[in-house]
């Protein structure tokens, strides 16, 4: 079976196609897990939703939509949920759907950034934008390789990716450090260096949710409804992951529902159930920090570098130079940095409600020539003014 292209929507309004300065771009992704279905619908009930609340003229949906770019795929794996929709939610095994139709597990399949990101943090290299192995693209399947075009493409700033089977919002690092503990059946927590911010973002879709947060749910129990991915059990090559790791997109995964298939009748209840938490999730977009980075003749600089003092996960500008970093209150030192200018360092405070705007305007290195030397008065031959140069193959102690 060929690879269908999953659906792809972008709220916003007019015919504003382009992204627009310092508005936020959002994502959700559904039914990653063909037979994960409730995700899928969820995301075309809001869709329809959030049209119809913004014609209506709901001010809470109207600004929402007019102050971020959505964007919504409802079915990352269209195959997958063909093959589980034929079985039906009667007669549905646990398993038949997840994978596409090569029969490879999406959630599986993207670059493993997590092992490069934990030998980086021991050599002291970068802690974001982990570059992707040379072969990369030979070892992913059509939809991962598509996903990963289209968030290079976006300067995504908050995401969630929607399954089923538990209740429960996960939050990164997926991946332990130490995946040895996988064959014990051992969990290990593994944070990231936005730990306590990933909590909030989980807190408040779990919160949301009309019984996620009571943490008992399909025979499992997650306090606050929330959970470190690795401490539940360790994943490699997942998106969450990567999209943390490769981006400067900040992704969480939401397990809605015990029943990976659930009935029509049961889509109202899990509508009604959900409907405030998808709204709410999307407005943590808005948090933190954002503004402009720029040269002296206001240009926007592309792929500056943002660094919070004491969180070493940096974040980048975007192609048009604005930047949107994800904080929690507080009051925070903050360096911006680009090739062949001088790093400005400014310090901010950050409130609960809207993000703190704070701008960089840098300067140019000045580029010093080196000091000329006056002739002596002895002159020298071009015999002697040559030096002999040793290849550096040869040279003693010398090695690649």
């Amino acid at each position: 079976m060929p690879f269908t292209p999953g659906i792809l929507m972008d709220i916003i309004p007019g015919s504003r196609a382009a992204h627009c300065l310092l508005e936020p771009e959002f994502k959700y992704v559904g039914n990653m897990h063909g037979n994960e279905v409730l995700g899928r619908e969820l995301l075309l009930q809001l869709s329809e939703f959030l049209c119809e609340e913004y014609r209506r003229g709901n001010e809470r949906i109207t600004r929402l939509i007019h102050d971020t770019r959505i964007h919504i795929m409802p079915s990352m794996n269209p195959d997958g949920y063909e093959v589980a929709a034929k079985q039906g939610p009667d007669s549905n095994g646990y398993l038949t759907g997840r994978n596409n139709a090569n029969g490879v597990d999406l959630n599986r399949n993207f670059p493993d950034l997590n092992t490069l990101m934990y030998y980086s943090r021991e050599i002291s290299g970068p802690n974001h934008h982990i570059p992707l192995p040379d072969n990369w693209k030979s070892q992913v399947e059509p939809e991962t390789l598509a996903v990963i075009q289209w968030i290079s493409s976006y300067n995504f700033v908050l995401s969630a990716n929607l399954h089923g089977g538990a209740v429960v919002a996960n939050y990164p690092y997926d991946k332990s450090q130490d995946q040895r503990f996988r064959s014990h059946r051992r969990t290990v927590n593994t944070p990231t260096p936005d730990d306590k911010l990933f909590q909030k973002l989980a807190k408040t879709y779990s919160y949301a949710h009309s019984w996620m947060h009571r943490g008992w749910n399909c025979g499992d129990y997650f306090a606050d409804g929330i959970t470190n991915g690795a401490s539940w059990y360790s994943l490699s090559k997942g998106m969450q992951d990567f999209n943390y790791l490769y981006t400067n997109c900040f992704e969480i995964t939401l397990e809605l529902s015990c029943n990976k298939f659930p009935p029509e009748e049961d889509l109202e209840r899990q509508w009604m159930a959900n409907r405030e938490a998808l709204v709410a999730f999307i407005e943590e977009v808005h948090q933190g920090i954002k503004g402009m980075v720029s040269d002296e003749n206001n240009n926007g600089i592309a792929g500056a570098v943002i660094s919070v003092q004491g969180i070493s996960h940096d974040i980048t500008s975007g192609d048009m130079g604005d930047y949107f970093r994800l904080l929690l209150p507080g009051t925070y030192t903050v360096t911006a940095s680009a090739e062949g200018y001088q790093p400005l360092t400014v310090t901010t405070t950050v409130g609960p409600a809207a993000p703190s705007l704070v701008h960089f305007q840098l300067k140019q290195e000045v580029v010093r020539k080196p000091a000329e030397h006056k002739a002596s008065g002895t002159r020298m031959n071009n015999k002697a003014l040559q030096k002999k140069v040793v290849p550096r193959a040869t040279r003693r102690g010398t090695q690649r």
